[in-house]
């Protein structure tokens, strides 16, 4: 039997956290019953490791609630397969651009099966959608919110969009607005006119496209922008990402949207925090990170994976260690004892669910609270 939580005779009322009100709201689809979701998928230059997979399973979970709740969810997640980090990764290894981002692609998509993620509808990758780049990147520049560089790179003026900083709470009136940055990520304290075109330099190799303004490549920002509006519309529901997504990336997306189709972007922004190694952020730069390929090789099961990363409030730093195992074994082993004991039972509980199961889906409604849900659950078993 499959036990559906959501079979309830009242209206349920889902609650998730916007990072763009810095609030609880209820989620109000724009389209009754459908939802569109967009998601930042990696930048295909190296293996994604866990730390990156935290973001995508939360996504996932997000996705299940959603589906479980009976909402219709289309799923957009993009490849990056052009920016700096993969262009430099091409160069370094002496070998060009498609076969670096194929091969990490490739990777990225065995490991989402081994962790049991559900797939997007679609995967669309920025180096075969330049084409929509450049037009929204002239939409700009014809309606004053870009310009075009002596180098013949394409800036956006953030001052000439009067929400910049909303995402992140920047008072821009506050800050030090220096000239422009070229570079894909950057402080916070130091917002710039970033770059929506790059103009070709020698280091790019023969990574470049011709444009309006010669030959060069689009920004990073500008990549997720046009992407997530060719598949969803200028105006969607939910946009996810990871935390360290907000600033830059996920701001610049906000004021370049909405200044290129003069309409709202997306209703609800949401983004899930670090996961922390020795007490640090786990990153590549560092090196203090593992892939999903090092965890099944030191034992530990997909499912196992999937327990630890989601165990802890989507919102909240967790700390990983491979001691988490043995909790996340005897978790999944109480989760298995009870489908055993549901699939005795008779389907009529469909229609008279526990007051505990009851509790467990007003958690799920609360901004996703798994640990609390997981805590309803035990009690339960």
């Amino acid at each position: 039997m499959k036990l559906n939580i959501y079979n309830r005779s009242e209206k349920k009322v889902l609650r998730l956290y916007n990072s763009l009100s810095r609030k609880k709201e209820e989620f109000i689809p724009i389209i009754d019953g459908k939802i569109n979701l967009y998601t930042c998928g990696p930048t295909v230059y190296d293996v994604a490791h866990i730390g990156n997979f935290r973001t995508f399973l939360f996504e996932d979970f997000l996705k299940r609630v959603l589906i479980a709740r009976g909402f219709d969810v289309y799923h957009v997640m993009n490849i990056t397969d052009v920016d700096d980090k993969t262009i430099q990764k091409a160069l370094a290894e002496g070998k060009s651009l498609s076969d670096i981002t194929e091969y990490y692609t490739n990777l990225f998509m065995k490991d989402l099966s081994i962790l049991k993620i559900i797939p997007a509808d679609v995967y669309p990758a920025a180096t075969e959608h330049v084409d929509g780049m450049i037009q929204m990147i002239q939409q700009l520049i014809e309606k004053n919110h870009a310009y075009l560089a002596q180098d013949g790179s394409v800036y956006f003026s953030i001052k000439s969009f009067k929400d910049y900083g909303s995402l992140t709470n920047i008072k821009m009136s506050e800050m030090q607005h220096s000239d422009r940055v070229s570079s894909d990520e950057y402080s916070l304290d130091n917002p710039q006119d970033f770059a929506l075109w790059k103009a070709y330099k020698d280091e790019d190799g023969d990574v470049c496209w011709e444009s309006p303004w010669g030959k060069g490549r689009p920004g990073w920002h500008m990549e997720c922008s046009a992407m997530s509006m060719e598949y969803l519309g200028n105006h969607f529901d939910i946009h996810c990402g990871g935390v360290d997504n907000k600033f830059p990336h996920h701001e610049n997306e906000i004021a370049q949207s909405v200044c290129a189709k003069d309409t709202p972007f997306v209703n609800y922004w949401l983004h899930s925090e670090f996961l922390l190694v020795d007490g640090g952020k786990m990153s590549k730069s560092i090196g203090n990170y593992y892939c999903v390929s090092d965890l099944i090789e030191k034992g530990m099961m997909p499912e196992e994976i999937r327990y630890i990363l989601l165990s802890a409030h989507y919102r909240t730093k967790v700390s990983f260690t491979i001691e988490k195992q043995h909790e996340a074994k005897k978790g999944i082993q109480r989760i298995i004892e009870l489908r055993a004991r549901l699939n005795e039972i008779n389907d009529n509980m469909d229609n008279d669910l526990p007051l505990e199961a009851e509790a467990f889906n007003n958690a799920l409604d609360d901004d996703l609270d798994s640990p609390k849900a997981l805590g309803i659950f035990f009690e339960w078993v």
